[in-house]
């Protein structure tokens, strides 16, 4: 972590930044020195709940599980420092990108949040995708909006602003409705040119909600867009309080535009200039390559968003990654603490991860899904995680790891072999971060077997968004006139960076391709046991 008698010098003098995202299992807090490196951190789990078919977070445990978070930041300052965290010289929020929380006139949420992982908006995505001529994706805030509209939901009429997750907690910590252009480009279709919400799809959904004589315009209820680098206000009185409970952190701290996940992971990973691309496996997985170019047509498997300093993004995002592979990694340690073995949890990934590298070229004919929620690549509105084999499938531990660890990456194999082999996008390079990749080598083997492409992995893959979105806040602070993101991160933050870069393997190219044709051909039985496992 550096010296500590001269990170306690860059703390006390302000010099530092903090990020804090809320992620789908985890709300972790980074504070960054003067030269960007990692300092201290602080985190608090907590989980999505399915109730009344919504996926959704309690908003009390935002609020707790902030305060929780930053008060282990900040214990952790005052133990390995010796200095109360009084202040920081920027400040960040980031989460999880899309969903749909619209409040009225007295800052009051109407309904429960509705996050990313709800596929619920199908009749509202196709409708809007028409209309716009651009691909609207289930997940995005208007195909809610838009969505409770065809239903008829009451609290319509009483909306008085929309945002997102990191929109919301960024606005009650500074009283500013904001969002950076690469969380807003999750909400709405943003004009690349001018960097903000496209007026004209705007002028667009206004007409045709024209005749519900709605008390809003559409333009009134969405947040002001920034870009990367712009003043996002100052931490207030009250904001303060709600972030550290103890009276401690004083207010006037500046903030960055908050943003989403999708953006703090390309500033994570130096992915932000053109023919670049970065991809975060997690709970859910998604690939981001910045475009030269728009697309020829309109994909459905494709979702155009921006980089936080607005340039177009191509993405491909799936519901579902990791989820299953941990339950199957919970259950072998609920096995061997049967037999009175205390297994390290990380050696317990290291060991079974590896163990896939040893499985059969066609995963032993075993098919897996890993279907925890819906997958709107493959048309699936919800979802069950499920294995099915052959009565002669070679059902040994390498082939299920094998097959665990092909089918996280199975729906995102879709997306990008329409955007690589259809649309003929050229990628200079994809870095990988997020828990698929902390068990060194393999997630990146089976990445780069996926799109037959290389894959690096940065040494800084594990600190992941709240380390993006705490550089995003240093650069709201230090960056010079006319710097641009791309060269502050090149120059200034990962300049002399070492990480490793694996080649596809041809061998394991192969027998990806056998498990997704296998994937493909078996969508039916995923389809059948959605319909009939209740």
């Amino acid at each position: 972590m550096g010296d500590a008698a001269k990170t306690k010098q860059d703390i006390l003098e302000g010099k530092t930044a903090l990020g804090i995202e809320f992620g789908s299992t985890r709300i972790k807090a980074v504070l960054v020195d003067e030269t960007h490196e990692p300092v201290a951190s602080g985190s608090y789990d907590w989980e999505n709940s399915l109730i009344d078919h919504i996926w959704t977070y309690s908003i009390d445990e935002v609020w707790t599980g902030l305060k929780a978070c930053y008060a282990s930041l900040a214990e952790e300052v005052k133990e390995r420092y010796g200095v109360p965290l009084t202040s920081v010289g920027a400040l960040g929020i980031s989460g999880m990108m899309h969903g749909y929380m619209p409040f009225d006139r007295e800052g009051k949420l109407l309904v429960p949040f509705r996050t990313w992982r709800n596929n619920i908006t199908g009749d509202a995505s196709r409708e809007l995708t028409q209309l716009f001529g651009y691909q609207i994706p289930q997940r995005w805030s208007i195909a809610h909006l838009y969505q409770a509209i065809l239903n008829g939901e009451p609290h319509v009429k009483e909306v008085d602003y929309i945002t997102t997750l990191a929109g919301y907690v960024h606005w009650k910590l500074t009283g500013q409705k904001v969002l950076g252009v690469g969380e807003a480009s999750g909400m709405f279709p943003i004009d690349t040119e001018e960097k903000t919400f496209n007026r004209r799809m705007i002028r667009q959904f206004d007409e045709r909600v024209e005749e519900k004589n709605f008390p809003w315009k559409l333009g009134e209820i969405l947040p002001k867009v920034l870009t990367a680098g712009e003043s996002a206000g100052t931490l207030t009185e009250e904001g303060a309080r709600l972030l550290d409970e103890s009276g401690t952190l004083q207010a006037g701290i500046p903030l960055c535009p908050p943003e989403g996940d999708a953006g703090t992971g390309m500033v994570a990973t130096d992915s932000v200039a053109r023919r670049t691309g970065n991809v975060s496996a997690g709970t859910s997985v998604f690939a981001m390559v910045v475009l030269e170019k728009e697309l020829s047509r309109v994909h459905e498997e494709l979702d155009l968003v921006t980089t936080p300093a607005g340039d177009l993004v191509a993405m491909v995002h799936c519901q579902n990654c990791t989820s299953d592979l941990n339950a199957w990694v919970n259950l072998f340690e609920e096995f061997a603490r049967s037999f009175g073995i205390e297994a390290d949890k990380n050696r317990l990934f290291s060991v079974l991860y590896n163990k896939a590298l040893e499985g059969d070229a066609d995963c032993g004919g075993l098919l897996t899904y890993n279907y925890f929620s819906g997958e709107h690549i493959t048309g699936f509105t919800e979802g069950r995680p499920l294995l099915a084999r052959q009565p002669d499938g070679r059902f040994s531990l390498a082939n299920l790891m094998r097959a665990n660890l092909f089918t996280a990456l199975g729906s995102l194999k879709i997306g990008l072999d329409i955007l690589l082999k259809e649309e003929h996008v050229q990628i200079d390079s994809m870095l990988g971060h997020g828990g698929l990749f902390k068990t060194k080598g393999v997630g990146q083997k089976i990445m780069a077997a996926a799109i037959d492409a290389p894959v690096s992995v940065m040494e800084t893959a594990g600190e992941g968004g709240a380390w993006g979105i705490a550089l995003l806040a240093a650069y709201r602070k230090n960056r010079e006139e006319n710097e641009d993101l791309d060269s502050y991160l090149k120059t200034k933050v990962f300049a002399g960076q070492s990480g490793s870069c694996l080649d596809p393997e041809p061998e394991l190219v192969e027998s990806f391709n056998l498990f997704i044709e296998r994937y493909k051909k078996g969508l039916p039985i995923e389809r059948a046991a959605v319909e009939h496992l209740a």
